[in-house]
């Protein structure tokens, strides 16, 4: 009888990837399978069958110039987790064609791994067939260091290929849609090529390898991979105005453009990214690794430079916002939080981390942040690892608000509840925001996020030097969240709390500024508006105000509005200062799916998408719609003219390839008008 050979391996692909939960990555070339889980592999054996008596195996698995040799045993027990094995299921065997599962320690680290398979005859005669596999981390494995408990939080956090960004401001969230594309061609496979090039890795290719079987480690490579600062990163960020040397950051809607075109220019930085779009795309390599991971909000996001807790800002005497500090407050910034146990920190420490990708700060000498425990963050724990105390004042610094006249301060006001107001990221399973302040902060009261701005003279002021006098107190309220196309509506609220008459000069005024606004950045003021009112003795007095769409069409798109309040005594000189600062959220699509409930994959489907014009003048542009897993890439219509109230639908057919809950996206831009009008809709694709 012709000896034992070996014809061929079969990765049993189909069976391995809906065992280990990686059925979206079928279009890889590569096996994937996650850590501390078998995965099974069969030989098709030429000649005589195999012997278990007189034939042995081994197999030999390689990451780089590291690897391991194990014998295949026979064993139907419990196999560990804590090493690599390989065992045949005595039961099962079929000796002409058998079956070997391999599994990994839930500590094996991830990267494109190589096997050597060798059986080993009576007459020690060898004969070898190869292989590869990626190895991800696993969060369905109870000893995995990544491991969260229940499985809706691993289908939101790890296989969610898309997702909701929060923007805007406190007061009026805006929810942009985002496609994760963990899914798409070539995205997997870039994702471990970012763990490739990575300083670590060219420095020390065994150390690196050696380190990757710790979520720390990665997550730390990754935040600062994602960013181009310090290394061959992804994205290059950019806060002007000034984008022609690459892509406005607004105009991204997935991360698969953005690693796709990394990838192709041989790794050079993708131009332009901001807060958003590094969080986004870090949030896809990190659940492409198998690391739950979500994109959080912190509105009104302290940027506290000297590390003292305390921002300052400065206004003139008529209300006007100066650029007097090197501190700053973003209206929001995005970062990410990726769920790992804390075995360097300890028990309690486990679960969220924050990691921030955006280069603000270096941390170990490089632009990256985290990961810092949030519990940590809520308990001030500024001892631990990592940047817990940068984390910590983004959330709870103090607000100085300082008014000035001729260099001499003439008003002092303090807030502790604007830094941090609310911490949110999309809920599990559902469309809309999910509040995690408490998460990061002791919360007062459920309310605090929705309080109206006011200000009183503080005992610190010079006012308040100035005599025994209470003085006035004014609150600033918006009458509603602004929309883009009505008038912008708000009230003054003046309390005279001393029993005397007053005059007082009122100055309000609008300035437009970036979220981020920086201080070498110059505040646009668009709408100003100054007077005179009589106060009796212990008065209260409401003044209504509004600012028509006419004022403010050439501030709207991704612009923030500064609105401020100052009243002088013209008696005492007394000042006080209340402010809001505000988004106008812009209109939506609305996209609907005719006879959605039978989508179902390959099966044409056909949606219509519309819009009406609530400016008031007419408008034109190029609507853009993409899906992943619905759509090829991207398709475009131009829109002609549409004049006021007007409406528009476009038909477009696409055409589902998986089974899942997927998004279908549009976006309409606008030609020589800033804002970008977006809308999307979840389509649940079933099994046919």
């Amino acid at each position: 009888m012709e000896d034992l050979s070996i014809q061929n391996v079969n990765l049993e692909k189909s069976e391995n990837l809906e065992r280990h939960r990686t059925e979206g990555f079928s279009s890889s070339d590569a096996l994937v399978v996650r850590r501390g889980a078998p995965f099974k592999i069969s030989l098709q054996l030429k000649g005589r069958p195999f012997n278990p008596r007189t034939d042995t195996i081994r197999i030999k698995v390689m990451l780089g110039r590291l690897y391991v040799i194990m014998p295949v045993t026979y064993s139907q027990k419990k196999v560990s987790s804590s090493q690599w094995k390989a065992y045949i299921d005595p039961e099962c065997l079929n000796l002409q064609n058998p079956s070997i599962f391999i599994c990994s320690p839930a500590s094996a680290s991830v990267g494109c791994y190589k096997f050597q398979l060798c059986v080993f005859t009576h007459d020690q005669q060898q004969k070898c067939a190869f292989g590869k596999f990626i190895l991800l981390c696993n969060p369905w494995c109870p000893e995995d260091a990544v491991y969260i408990p229940f499985e809706d939080q691993r289908e939101e956090y790890v296989q969610n290929d898309s997702g909701l960004l929060f923007m805007g401001t406190h007061m009026n969230p805006v929810s942009r849609p985002w496609s994760f594309d963990l899914y798409e061609p070539d995205v997997l496979e870039t994702c471990l090529n970012l763990l490739q090039i990575s300083p670590q890795h060219q420095k020390n290719r065994r150390v690196d390898y050696l380190n990757r079987n710790n979520p720390v480690y990665i997550s730390r490579v990754v935040s600062a991979m994602i960013n181009c600062e310090d290394d061959r990163g992804v994205l290059k960020g950019n806060w002007s105005s000034d984008f022609k040397q690459g892509v406005n950051p607004s105009m991204w809607t997935g991360s698969g453009d953005i690693l796709k075109q990394w990838a192709q220019t041989g790794y050079s930085p993708v131009k332009y990214g901001q807060c958003w779009v590094f969080a986004a795309v870090m949030c896809t390599v990190m659940r492409v690794l198998g690391i739950p991971c979500r994109v959080v909000t912190n509105f009104n996001s302290a940027h506290d430079t000297n590390n003292n807790l305390l921002i300052e800002e400065y206004y003139t005497e008529t209300g006007q916002k100066l650029n007097n500090s090197k501190d700053s407050i973003w209206n929001f910034h995005i970062w990410v939080e990726c769920w790992m146990s804390r075995r360097d920190l300890g028990s309690g420490m486990d679960g969220w981390q924050v990691l921030d990708p955006t280069p603000q700060e270096r941390s170990g000498g490089v632009f990256c942040c985290g990961p810092a425990p949030v519990k940590a963050i809520k308990d001030r724990r500024i001892d631990l690892l990592y940047d817990v105390p940068f984390v910590y004042a983004e959330v709870n610094a103090a607000v100085h608000t300082i008014v000035v006249s001729q260099g001499r301060v003439i008003s002092l006001s303090k807030d502790t509840e604007r830094v941090g107001s609310l911490i949110c990221t999309k809920a599990i399973g559902f469309s809309r925001l999910q509040n995690i302040t408490g998460d990061y902060k002791y919360v007062k009261s459920p309310s605090s996020t929705l309080k109206s701005r006011s200000s009183t003279i503080s005992e610190d002021s010079t006012i308040r030097r100035a005599g025994p006098s209470e003085g006035v107190q004014v609150f600033l309220n918006l009458d509603k969240a602004p929309v883009a196309g009505e008038p912008i509506t708000f009230t003054v609220k003046v309390i005279n709390k001393q029993k005397v008459n007053k005059m007082m000069k009122v100055h309000l005024n609008a300035q437009a500024k970036e979220y981020n606004h920086r201080p070498s950045e110059e505040l646009k003021t668009f709408w100003e508006t100054h007077g005179v009112i009589q106060l009796a003795p212990m008065e209260v007095k409401v003044l209504n105000q509004q600012i028509l769409p006419a004022q403010y069409k050439d501030v709207m798109g991704d612009k923030m509005i500064n609105l401020a309040v100052v009243l002088q005594d013209t008696a005492s000189q007394e000042h006080a200062l209340a402010s809001e600062e505000f988004n106008i959220a812009s209109p939506e699509l609305t996209i609907k799916i005719a006879d959605e409930d039978s989508a179902v994959p390959n099966k044409e489907q056909v949606a219509t998408v519309s819009f009406t014009n609530p400016y008031s003048h007419p408008v034109s542009g190029v609507l853009t719609v993409a899906g992943a897993g619905l759509i090829q890439g991207k398709v475009q219509f131009r829109m002609l003219p549409l004049y006021p109230g007007r409406r528009v639908e476009q038909r477009i057919t696409f055409t589902p390839t998986t089974v899942g809950t997927k998004m279908l996206q549009a976006s309409l831009s606008l030609t020589n008008f800033s804002p970008t009008i977006r809308g999307f809709k979840m389509v649940s694709i079933n099994n046919a």
